[in-house]
């Protein structure tokens, strides 16, 4: 054999070994053309058949690695996880050939698994397969955080089987099963399927590479759980964030509210500029009310101050709640005011803030701010009560010396009265007003705002006295009247004496007034308004000595009121026209459209009640005055 054909086998041996599957009976020809030994021959094609499978080892190792490293770089690149699980999935289907590749997430609350991706899947049960816990391959795989295979599922008997997964899985057509754990830090994020619809026996390197790429989804899931930790905290610091720039916005709006509710005491705004403020700063109708429940402002200019609000049962309970706790409280289910704020300083109780319901939410800030109002009413009122007590003082002392005729007490008059913007000269009028004890405070309020800087007003010896210059002393004392039973609720007797020549004459008028006041009393009239010349023969009589009254009355008609009251009759007229038409039985009997004779059967009654002598001088005087005087007991009354 020459040089050139031994080059030529040589040449075929390498071509054969290094190109294709190695044709081993080729090989052996040419090796035996070459002369070698049978033994070496054989060793020879073993060597070359495990070089060919190292070979294909490697590049398919080759293959792998340069998947994984895409892999890796898809982590690094792609921010959406669902498309970087999708194709993580997809990778791994591609890579170990199976049939069917999925990745079923853990819940580590609730410790079941749910198929997040698939691949080559094609039932939708399996696509959307839910793994109770402790049931299949897949809760076996995350109790054990190891690698696990089965070549035929329908035989395996190592966990609790569950008929959704099983029917899923034979849907599918899957008979070979292998999953890998993905973990982080020993903690089960999921587990990475691969499957395969024939029996099928998964080799270490398989098992090597589902496992590298199940460490690349736990990268993605741990990193989604991150991102949505991150998210979560952001969002958490994103609304404390919101929250704090409220509350500073809405502290900031409270510091300024307060600012204008303080500029509007120090520069005398009032109650009114301080309803006013709040209502602006709230969006809402603010209504401040008194002790006695009186509106003293409210923040629209339309509303009706000075006259007594309505409170519902459950705004004065929650008026009652604010001034036990200092704090604004809320008024549920009521359409007409929302919440209520007590205007109190210590045990002193001034009244409360009324607020309608509004566009602005009462957060805790609005809260404080509506009770920094408060305090600043209190302040007012406060304020108020102490300048208000020193004129009343001053002006109960100079009503004092008004009404009483001690020269000493009248020296400075005429300036004290000028000091009141006033003129002696012009204070003609006067009027009491009798009301129970516990009124008068609110009767002498009530007057002074009727009468405004027109004249004086003071409780004065039991009564409220009112001295003013009205031209007409009844039609005033009527409106004054009118006024204040408005105010009370309550019924108001009022007693007027004439218009005073001069002031000179206010302590007799007054003194008059007063015995007409206590004749009144006398008699039970407590309404009305009353001038003292209708009671002027009376009060001569009585004036000094009310509690007299009745026992004249009793004395002298007393009879004939009880046997009307027991007969059902009515003498007592037949015994008032009587006297009214100068004891004539004639007159009465025209005056009353009755017979003479009846009108006689009528007086020889009234003689049996009252005595034989009852119509001489003196007898029949005392019963004409009785008789009147029941007559204007019964009209007060009236």
């Amino acid at each position: 054999m020459n040089s050139s054909d031994v080059a030529r086998l040589v040449h075929g041996v390498l071509r054969t070994v290094t190109h294709g599957e190695p044709d081993i009976t080729a090989l052996a020809g040419s090796l035996t053309e070459l002369g070698l030994e049978a033994a070496t021959i054989g060793e020879i094609v073993d060597r070359v058949r495990r070089d060919r499978a190292e070979v294909a080892r490697l590049r398919r190792r080759e293959q792998e690695l340069s998947a994984l490293f895409s892999s890796a770089r898809d982590l690094a690149e792609v921010r959406d996880i669902d498309a970087l699980l999708a194709r993580l999935v997809a990778r791994a289907h591609e890579m170990t050939g199976t049939d069917v590749t999925y990745l079923s997430e853990f819940d580590p609350t609730t410790r079941d698994l749910h198929v997040r991706k698939t691949m080559g899947a094609v039932t939708p049960q399996f696509q959307d397969l839910h793994v109770p816990a402790g049931t299949g391959l897949a809760s076996r795989i995350a109790d054990t955080r190891s690698a696990q295979w089965v070549p035929r599922y329908s035989e395996y008997v190592e966990g609790t089987h569950e008929h959704t997964i099983d029917d899923a899985v034979f849907a599918e057509g899957i008979v070979s099963i292998l999953g890998v754990p993905m973990l982080s830090d020993g903690t089960v994020l999921g587990v990475l399927f691969a499957a395969t619809r024939q029996e099928h026996r998964f080799t270490p390197e398989e098992i090597a590479l589902l496992s590298a790429l199940a460490d690349h989804a736990s990268v993605v899931l741990q990193t989604a759980n991150i991102l949505a930790q991150l998210r979560e905290s952001q969002d958490r610091t994103r609304g404390a964030l919101d929250k704090l720039t409220a509350h500073l916005e809405a502290r900031d709006r409270s510091s300024a509210v307060h600012q204008e509710l303080v500029h509007a005491v120090l520069s005398g705004g009032g109650f009114t500029q301080v309803a006013r403020t709040l209502a602006a700063a709230l969006d809402r109708r603010v209504t401040i009310i008194d002790a006695e429940s009186f509106s003293i402002a409210t923040s629209a200019a339309a509303d009706n101050e000075h006259a007594v609000v309505n409170l519902s049962q459950d705004v004065r309970a929650a008026v009652s709640a604010s001034r036990s706790s200092g704090h604004c409280r809320s008024v549920e289910n009521n359409r007409s005011v929302e919440a209520v704020a007590a205007v109190t300083a210590g045990e002193l109780y001034f009244g409360a803030l009324l607020l309608t319901p509004g566009s602005v939410e009462l957060g805790p800030v609005e809260r404080r701010t509506i009770e920094r109002a408060a305090q600043v009413a209190a302040l007012l009122a406060l304020q108020q009560r102490a300048v208000t007590d020193a004129y009343r003082r001053e002006r109960s002392e100079l009503v004092a010396d008004l009404l009483d005729a001690s020269p000493e007490r009248r020296r400075d008059i005429d300036q004290r009265v000028r000091n009141h913007r006033l003129t002696a000269s012009g204070l003609k009028t006067l009027h009491i007003v009798e009301v129970p004890p516990d009124r008068r405070a609110r009767a002498e309020r009530a007057a002074a705002g009727f009468l405004g800087d027109s004249g004086l007003v003071s409780e004065h010896a039991a009564t409220v006295a009112v001295i003013g210059s009205a031209a007409d002393p009844m039609a005033f004392a009527n409106d004054l009247r009118t006024h204040l039973i408005g105010a009370l609720g309550a019924p108001v007797l009022l007693v007027t004496p004439p218009r005073a020549a001069a002031p000179d004459e206010l302590p007799r008028l007054f003194r008059t007034a007063q015995q007409t006041m206590r004749l009144l009393s006398g008699l039970g009239i407590d309404n009305g308004a009353v001038a003292t010349d209708a009671y002027a023969p009376y009060t001569v009589l009585f004036g000094t000595n009310p509690e007299a009254l009745q026992s004249f009355l009793d004395l002298t008609i007393g009879p004939v009121i009880d046997y009307d009251a027991r007969h059902g009759t009515d003498l007592l007229t037949t015994l008032r026209t009587f006297v009214r038409h100068e004891a004539s039985p004639t007159k009465t009997a025209r005056a009353l459209n009755y017979h003479t004779n009846t009108i006689l059967q009528r007086l020889d009654r009234l003689k049996a009640l009252l005595g034989a002598d009852w119509r001489r001088d003196e007898h029949l005087f005392r019963i004409s005055l009785a008789t009147r005087l029941d007559e204007l007991r019964s009209i007060s009354r009236q």
